[in-house]
């Protein structure tokens, strides 16, 4: 019993026995696999975010991220996504200078060579984030003056094995009102005066893509000039787009007449403009048109164009056609085709329309562009810009700096710049108006009407020579009278 007690009161005041009942035990000492493995991915993590977040050819999105979003989500939620990232501050940054060897006139636009396109940033969601990809042309929309769904789902489809992509969005848009408030939020409380763009980026510009609502009537032009007045006074271009497929009859405004009341109302509109707090010029007008439309309907645009004072054309939006060769499941659905396959109809296209304008009208080239060929295939049609999209949309972030950089080695091969290469083709295939006839400063005709002249007064002095009487020769004085009086009211 006293054997007992001994063993109670040993165990009762034990101090180790204290310590398990009362406070807490001493971690056991860290492993150092565990530690190693731990500050492995730590670094791992840290270098492959540095990579992503500061690499201008983001392989990581090219070869990783993009794929992923291709193939395990549909095309419009993979672009949703993307647009996400870009408006959340996380996308790559391009910190690379662009090469002298990418600049152009800076009373042309304002800003170098590479851009994109409309389509993929259509409520203005992902400006800043576009614009620290490298793009100098960031064109939000289509924006429409009221919202609006778009067309049911699905309407976004790829043709991966094609390059290319069809789409049927037909304008979704959550309209003027929020996509003005977004623009807006984006102006600091105070604005350096050195500013000169709506951007806020130096040699960068921010351009809005105005649409129409589909239950708008189809020649009504007042949805383009609501959109002129609405965001005139926060971008640096507005684009006109008649050309997108998906909204019925508003291809219908490129025919001459609408046409012509179209971009004298929206002319109008840019003109009545109050002065910007972001820019000291009023924006830039820009046509964006189809490139399915044949020759005689390029010209009789052309026509308008030149009457008119809009800044430049884009050529071209998505095609309605189907090229033989595509070999994608999905190239029978209904929609805009865009990508590599209608890089050869805009490439038509511009050729026909820069041979019809002058060279003080430039055009932006767009369709099928996904590599430095490619842009200065455009640039020797005559082409001052080029846009992208869907290439964008194919390798991701990257791409703009990709493009950007065989540009630059394509030059640099060939001893020029892209100034030089617009200029020349500029200078060799545009319009240029009809030089007058000598004989019509002098009051005496214009070609078929000065020859007719000059062949009636011949006539007269040999019939006076001949002595054939009076009466023909006053005749054909009184003909020589009049076709010279003709001649006078005439003008070409």
């Amino acid at each position: 019993m006293a054997a007992l007690r001994q063993a109670a009161r040993r165990s009762l005041f034990n101090p180790v026995h204290q310590r398990s009942l009362f406070t807490r035990s001493s971690p056991p000492p860290p492993s150092p696999l565990r530690t190693g493995v731990y500050a492995t991915a730590f670094l791992l993590s840290t270098g492959l975010f540095a990579v992503y977040y500061f690499d201008a050819r983001s392989a990581i999105h090219r070869y990783v991220l993009t794929p992923v979003l291709r193939y395990a989500f549909d095309a419009e939620t993979g672009h949703q996504i993307a647009v996400k990232v870009l408006r959340s501050g996380l996308g790559p940054k391009d910190t690379v200078q662009d090469d002298e060897k990418l600049k152009i006139e800076a009373s042309l636009f304002g800003c170098d060579v590479y851009r994109l396109a409309a389509g993929f940033d259509k409520d203005g969601e992902a400006i800043d984030g576009l614009l620290d990809l490298g793009f100098s042309w960031v064109e939000i929309g289509s924006v429409t003056p009221k919202p609006q769904p778009g067309n049911p789902k699905p309407r976004v489809f790829h043709l991966t094995e094609d390059s290319a992509l069809i789409n049927r969005y037909g304008f979704p848009s959550q309209g003027h009102n929020t996509v003005l408030s977004r623009i807006r939020a984006r102006i600091p409380t105070w604005l350096s005066p050195e500013n000169t763009n709506a951007s806020l980026r130096d040699g960068s510009l921010l351009a809005v893509n105005l649409g129409k609502n589909k239950t708008s009537p189809a020649d009504s032009i007042d949805d383009f000039v609501a959109g002129v007045r609405t965001f005139g006074p926060y971008s640096d271009v507005l684009v006109i787009n008649v050309s997108s497929p998906n909204t019925p009859g508003l291809r219908g405004l490129q025919n001459k007449s609408s046409l012509q009341a179209l971009l004298e109302g929206v002319t109008k509109a840019r003109d009545s403009l109050p002065n910007s707090l972001l820019t000291t010029t009023k924006p830039r007008l820009i046509l964006k048109i189809a490139p399915d439309l044949n020759e005689s309907e390029l010209v009789d645009i052309a026509d308008v164009i030149r009457s008119s004072n809009i800044d430049g054309v884009i050529v071209s939006n998505t095609s309605i056609q189907r090229p033989a060769n595509l070999v994608s499941a999905n190239h029978t659905e209904q929609g805009g085709l865009s990508g590599t396959p209608i890089k050869t109809m805009s490439l038509s296209a511009l050729r026909t329309l820069r041979s019809n304008l002058p060279s003080s009208i430039p055009i932006i080239g767009c369709g099928g562009i996904s590599n430095g060929d490619d842009a200065l295939e455009y640039a020797k049609a005559g082409a001052s810009l080029v846009q992208v999209y869907t290439h964008f949309g194919y390798e991701g972030a990257g791409a703009c700096r990709k493009i950007k950089d065989e540009i630059v080695e394509r030059l640099e091969k060939e001893g020029v710049t892209w100034k030089d290469v617009v200029e020349k083709a500029v200078e060799e295939r545009s319009w240029r108006k009809p030089k007058e006839d000598a004989t019509l400063k002098k009051g005496e005709g214009l070609g078929t009407v000065g020859q007719l002249i000059a062949e009636a007064e011949e006539l007269k002095r040999l019939l006076d020579r001949l002595g054939r009487g009076w009466r023909v020769s006053l005749r054909v004085g009184k003909m020589v009278k009049l076709l010279l009086l003709l001649s006078l009211s005439y003008r070409p």
